[in-house]
């Protein structure tokens, strides 16, 4: 598999690319070829080539586009009778991503990926409704449901896990976790933090923004402003890399474990720390991307430095899918009874 986490773009591309699946119907097709040589070889014949094919959802998985109350997402449904756990995928960012929610449909999960930054000023009544459709669709076993968020979707997470009165998650799985954001504002207001912060904004030698001491400074102030742990009270996971560049998510994680021993809640928590990894911690065996485009609510598009080095970041991906889905099968998975 390292033919493929270790991919990177062609020489010469636009700078910032990430390869990202968006149509989980059809696999990924990946040409493998051996040539003669280093130098000039796609002039030349390859010695052999072979065409490989990733899927990300296995035959039988059922894909519903979502569209109500509101409420734009995919939900991928595993084959079988059911009723299945089910689980709630929030992305970072980036529209409508299905392809983490096709593989766990693919284990046995009833997932929905949720597109909410795709409407107007989305409120975290939002993901409350969305979860609600997850958990009443007939095909969900009700008190099994979970939430999945990385980067600014473990802030969803997370709210949903300990101030929501509406829904109650069964487990949370956060990477690159984020907990700050102000209080009685819309979602988008979590950018507002960030744009009064912007002296705290360095880059590196290729001008690739860096965002860890802008989040160390959130971190830092006003506590009503940070997620409170204390009022956790189902299991949650936190994956961090300690070689995150866009966001302190080792130190957020640090942060709530003291809230949570606090609290005394902390029998609650588990912890994943990769040395050598970064923010984008993806499915095992996608591409690394150090840094990428990205867009800024108010200065457009710059390349963000994620962080990572490739072999440790992608022993990352391997190790903590690993055990993200033995976890969910410890929280979620049951045999449902009549």
């Amino acid at each position: 598999m390292g033919l493929l986490w270790s991919m990177c773009p062609v020489p010469g591309s636009r700078e910032g690319l990430r390869l990202r699946k968006k149509n989980v119907s059809s696999p990924m097709l990946v040409n493998i070829s051996i040539h003669s040589g280093h130098e000039g070889f796609r002039d030349r014949a390859p010695l052999a080539s072979a065409l490989i094919e990733r899927w990300y959802m296995a035959p039988g998985v059922q894909r519903i586009d979502i569209r109500e109350k509101g409420v734009q997402g995919t939900l991928l449904i595993p084959p079988g009778p059911g009723p299945f756990p089910g689980i709630l995928d929030l992305w970072g960012g980036g529209g409508l991503m299905e392809y983490r929610s096709a593989l766990l449909a693919s284990h046995g999960y009833a997932t929905m990926s949720l597109d909410y930054l795709g409407c107007d000023q989305p409120e975290f009544s939002y993901a409350e409704t969305a979860f609600n459709i997850i958990k009443d669709h007939p095909q969900v076993i009700e008190d099994r449901v979970g939430v999945f968020g990385i980067s600014l979707g473990s802030l969803l997470a997370l709210y949903l896990a300990t101030k929501s009165t509406v829904v109650k998650p069964r487990c949370a799985v956060c990477i690159s976790s984020i907990i700050t954001y102000p209080r009685g504002k819309h979602l988008f207001g979590v950018h507002e933090g960030t744009s009064t912060l912007s002296d705290k904004i360095s880059r590196d030698e290729n001008n690739h923004e860096i965002w860890k001491d802008m989040g160390l400074a959130l971190l830092d102030s006003d506590p009503s402003r940070k997620v409170n742990m204390g009022n956790l009270k189902s299991p949650v996971l936190l994956v961090s890399g300690c070689d995150d560049q866009n966001w302190p998510s080792f130190e957020t994680n640090e942060d709530i474990a003291r809230m949570m021993c606090e609290a005394g809640n902390e029998h609650l928590l588990s912890r994943l720390e990769y040395p050598g990894a970064g923010h984008l911690i993806e499915p095992p065996f996608s591409p690394h991307f150090r840094a990428t485009q990205f867009m800024t609510s108010d200065r457009g598009k710059v390349v963000m430095l994620w962080g990572g080095h490739t072999k440790p970041h992608a022993d990352a991906q391997e190790d903590s899918w690993r055990k993200i889905l033995s976890f969910l099968q410890q929280h979620l998975y049951c045999r449902h009874k009549a």
